[in-house]
């Protein structure tokens, strides 16, 4: 909802890009901030450049953006009117999802169809993050799967694939993306993290620990410029992710699953507010709280059970 002592004629394209200003009901400025307008709010046709304000839009570049969480952030951003840079491996997909942004919202939506595990794709999706030309203010670190092979049983080639992507991956395009954004002094860079990071969880909970602990580093060295990072902590997601890892997740409850868009919407609730971490729902907090003050041998055991070697090997 707009700001209660902020004038509505006073939402304008300016409201939109980063870096906003906010004025009250006398016309005086109230404050300047990176705020994103809520969905729920007029929008306006966009585009790369806005001629009236000359201010320059947000574009946001997004990995993993043709499914699940990456696709929800694609719809939420594009709803406030932002450029997009979609990069996911699936062409087909990835440039239908495009299509049906750019004909919904209105907006520029350029497609990267990338594997981030081949070197050279990498680069070029690198390339693009540190690009001048367009220059992304939003950087979403999305990319990401899991196995459902305790580390012992799965093959080593799988581990190795799974900590490049999760790891050296958005390293890679947060300093790509962290060079233009503190000479331009703003922006935004949002990690994919889970709350898996928060336990002894196998080669994903570590690398998901090391997401966190690095974002919550980053946020600090790129305070002083005025970039905001963000780790993003979601718990189990209706997304395609479990059933792309061949995970039995038939036992859990419906109370533990928690919808994309949620977990979108808390994610820029939270960056808005300046948080270093987002953790969407009072269970996932809870637990979250929970796993920094239980025991860590007890916590290692009870997540132990949960991780089944393959029935060929019981």
């Amino acid at each position: 909802m707009p700001d209660p002592e902020c004038e509505p004629a006073k939402i304008t394209p300016e409201r939109r890009a980063i870096g906003s200003e906010c004025y009250n009901l006398k016309g005086e400025k109230k404050f300047s901030s990176s705020r994103y307008v809520p969905t729920d709010q007029p929008r306006r046709k966009p585009s790369s450049h806005d001629s009236e304000s000359g201010v320059h839009l947000t574009t946001v570049l997004i990995t993993g953006a043709s499914s699940g969480i990456g696709a929800a952030f694609a719809r939420r951003f594009a709803a406030q009117g932002c450029d997009l840079v979609l990069v996911a491996r699936d062409k087909a997909r990835l440039e239908s999802a495009a299509d049906a942004l750019r004909v919904e919202f209105e907006v520029s939506v350029e497609v990267l169809v990338a594997d981030l595990l081949d070197p050279a794709e990498c680069r070029r999706v690198s390339d693009r993050v540190a690009s001048e030309d367009v220059p992304v203010d939003v950087l979403v670190n999305n990319a990401g799967f899991g196995l459902a092979t305790p580390f012992p049983y799965s093959s080593l080639e799988d581990e190795e694939r799974m900590l490049e992507l999760l790891v050296h991956v958005p390293l890679r395009l947060s300093h790509a993306a962290a060079l233009g954004m503190r000479t331009r002094r703003r922006g935004a860079i949002l990690n994919i993290s889970s709350v898996a990071g928060l336990l002894p969880t196998g080669t994903y909970g570590a690398a998901k620990a090391w997401v966190t602990a690095f974002s919550e580093s980053l946020r600090i060295d790129m305070e002083p410029f005025g970039v905001r990072v963000l780790a993003v902590c979601p718990g189990f997601t209706r997304t395609e992710f479990q059933e792309r890892a061949r995970m039995d997740v038939s036992a859990l409850p419906s109370s533990a699953w928690l919808e994309a868009d949620a977990v979108v919407k808390q994610a820029l609730k939270d960056l808005d507010h300046k948080r270093p971490v987002s953790i969407t729902g009072w269970r996932y907090k809870a637990f979250a709280v929970a796993a920094r003050h239980l025991p860590r041998a007890v916590v290692a055991k009870r997540m132990a059970r949960t991780r089944r070697p393959p029935a060929s090997t019981t």
